[in-house]
């Protein structure tokens, strides 16, 4: 079985039950505390540009906290003809979402920020993965709302879900989609002396 290194802590700045579980896969030992940052962003910003600094900013919440360990935040978003698609503040906007995204192809973007709390050493980078939704009706779309799955996620759907049905194929990392690259995190941990392999 393999071990984290011992020596270095990980914590894992994110509620997501998703980015914690994708982490638990990896057989990787962390703690998990949440940042609560603010989440706007300034206007004019690149989807890359806006996925890595909201990356930081909760990797950074939480390191100024700690003396020691490495954080790792994240954050994931959803682009549809230029056009930002966080998570639906009603069913009314997830629905609005889904009817754009239906039969057409998108963008995911996840970025990822480690950030070493005792140096300030910090990496950020991100993955990106293209997404085809297939032609939905209205009381498709309905009937997936009212699952209540799409009400906390990035353009109101969930691969790893109910949404993996309405999901007609992606280019790219799948993982990236769910809301954390994993072989961009684990190359990036590697390199702050986390061993994943």
């Amino acid at each position: 079985m393999t071990e984290t290194n011992t020596s270095t802590s990980l914590i894992l700045a994110s509620s997501s039950p998703r980015r914690r579980e994708l982490l638990q896969n990896l057989g990787i030992s962390f703690e998990v505390m949440t940042s609560d940052v603010d989440e706007t962003t300034a206007s004019g910003l690149s989807p890359e540009q806006v996925v890595k600094e909201l990356s930081l900013r909760k990797a950074a919440a939480v390191a100024q906290r700690l003396t020691e360990g490495i954080v790792l935040g994240s954050d994931t978003i959803v682009v549809y003809q230029g056009q930002i698609l966080g998570k639906p503040v009603d069913e009314s906007d997830a629905f609005r979402m889904l009817s754009m995204l239906q039969g057409q192809e998108h963008t995911v973007y996840s970025g990822v920020a480690l950030l070493d709390a005792a140096t300030k050493r910090e990496e950020v980078s991100y993955s990106h993965t293209q997404v085809k939704i297939r032609p939905l009706s209205e009381t498709e779309i309905e009937s997936y709302i009212a699952t209540k799955e799409p009400m906390d996620k990035a353009g109101s759907y969930a691969i790893q879900g109910i949404g993996a049905t309405i999901v007609e194929g992606i280019t790219g990392d799948y993982f990236t989609v769910v809301g954390l690259p994993l072989c961009l995190t684990a190359n990036m941990l590697t390199r702050f002396g986390v061993t994943v392999l």
